[in-house]
């Protein structure tokens, strides 16, 4: 697809607000039609972590923990944010979240702009991905803040691509602070920085300036113990107060209580409910076993060594290895729900342009991953609602899932042809 240069700032166009319009429109009405499926209905539209979000919330306001609240796994500023939902409306928190929902559709757009997409190519590519697609139509409306994340994330690619370090390295620590699992991009974010300022266009083997080719050892040396440099150096401390000024404001108003269900409760997390991983289903017979806590913990090591060759490998488009990031991490993570799909989708509009693939192809795998999710969901329907013992065919649709996963980031490795490209348009400018 061609794509032509843009200038510094990206201008609005009609049909990107046509697209928010209509994607507006399509959120609002779910979020009043599930006022109404709340009301009348045994199966509620809004998402159940929405309502301890809400006793959370006032729970702040009568000068309480939200941790009294059982299940409450969040940060305090996530209740913080949400106590107009007891002060004003109950709805707040879903217009909020179908509001950074959007706005995370208009960073987007504006990072393809800067990246060289045209106009049309980048209000499309938004649309398609974000906009009208009914995933983040219905995680935002039903109550999820997911959209408050893919936000912050995209706002900081967006300003470490623009060159903005310290706005980046704010965003990153918002979005560490309130989910966990950006953390993960430090690594490909310092490569990238470094590449920056070493002139990033050199190959693998040469490093800031040097054209002889480095040995392995140095090579990875070069990568991981000489890659401090200022503008990394910025980054890693502006995020890092950031994470560390939240932690230790919220640490003194709540306590250990804060640091257990806000951070360490995500990382030693045992959910032996059926999910989407293919872990769930060991994790839920050795539930009782003394190896359950230790196969947990080998469950990280795929995770780790892929997430590690990819940040190696990709780092130089910062965007692309975010995908590639993501999508690994949520298909191989030990819990897999819907809404962490949404992760990997904000950051698909960024990828779009440079997948030179025919719509055949990608028709045929975007078929794919919605037939593995129903193939998942019909058991599963069963088991939790009929009552069924139908745990090994979730499974059984749980390890098939994660094949077709495996085959579409394949695919989108494969025909993804514009690093380079990307490379040189962000240096011209």
């Amino acid at each position: 697809m061609a794509a032509r240069r843009h200038g510094g700032t990206a201008g609005w166009r009609p049909g990107l607000g046509a697209a928010l319009g209509a994607a507006l429109l399509a959120r609002l009405a779910l979020v009043l039609y599930g006022q109404r499926q709340d009301g009348a209905a045994r199966v509620r539209y809004t998402d159940v972590d929405y309502r301890v979000f809400t006793d959370a919330a006032r729970l702040v306001t009568e000068g309480r923990s939200p941790y009294r609240r059982a299940t409450y796994r969040y940060t305090p500023l996530l209740a913080w944010l949400l106590t107009p939902n007891v002060c004003l409306a109950e709805a707040f928190g879903k217009l909020l979240f179908v509001a950074g929902d959007l706005a995370a559709a208009v960073v987007a757009y504006r990072a393809l702009r800067r990246r060289g997409a045209a106009a049309g190519l980048a209000c499309g590519c938004c649309a398609a991905a974000w906009l009208l697609n009914p995933l983040p139509m219905a995680v935002s409306s039903r109550g999820n803040a997911e959209a408050l994340v893919a936000l912050l994330v995209l706002a900081t690619l967006y300003f470490v691509e623009g060159g903005s370090v310290g706005k980046a390295a704010v965003c990153y620590g918002l979005a560490v602070h309130l989910k966990i699992y950006p953390l993960t991009y430090a690594l490909p974010v310092a490569l990238h920085l470094r590449s920056r300022r070493c002139g990033g266009e050199g190959t693998a083997e040469a490093g800031c300036g040097k054209k002889a080719k480095l040995t392995f050892i140095r090579y990875l040396w070069q990568l991981f113990v000489k890659v401090l440099n200022r503008d990394v150096l910025l980054f890693g401390t502006v995020a890092g107060s950031v994470v560390a000024a939240l932690t230790l404001a919220f640490y003194r108003l709540y306590g250990w209580e804060f640091l257990e269900h806000a951070y360490l409760y995500h990382l030693t997390r045992r959910d032996i409910r059926h999910n989407f991983s293919p872990y769930f289903y060991m994790l839920y017979l050795t539930a009782e076993s003394k190896w359950n806590f230790a196969l947990g913990l080998a469950a990280f090591l795929p995770q780790l060594l892929l997430l590690l060759v990819v940040s190696v490998a990709f780092y130089r488009d910062l965007a692309f290895c975010c995908f590639l990031h993501t999508a690994i991490f949520v298909s191989f993570n030990k819990v897999c729900t819907s809404q962490y799909f949404v992760w990997y989708l904000c950051l698909l509009p960024l990828i779009m342009p440079s997948l030179k693939m025919s719509w055949c192809r990608g028709a045929l795998l975007v078929f794919l991953w919605f037939v593995g999710q129903g193939l998942w969901l019909a058991p599963a329907y069963f088991l939790e609602f009929r009552g069924y013992n139908t745990f090994l065919l979730i499974w059984l649709a749980g390890l098939l899932f994660l094949f077709i996963n495996s085959l579409i980031i394949v695919q989108i490795i494969s025909h993804y042809q514009n690093e380079a490209k990307v490379s040189k348009k962000l240096k011209q400018q």
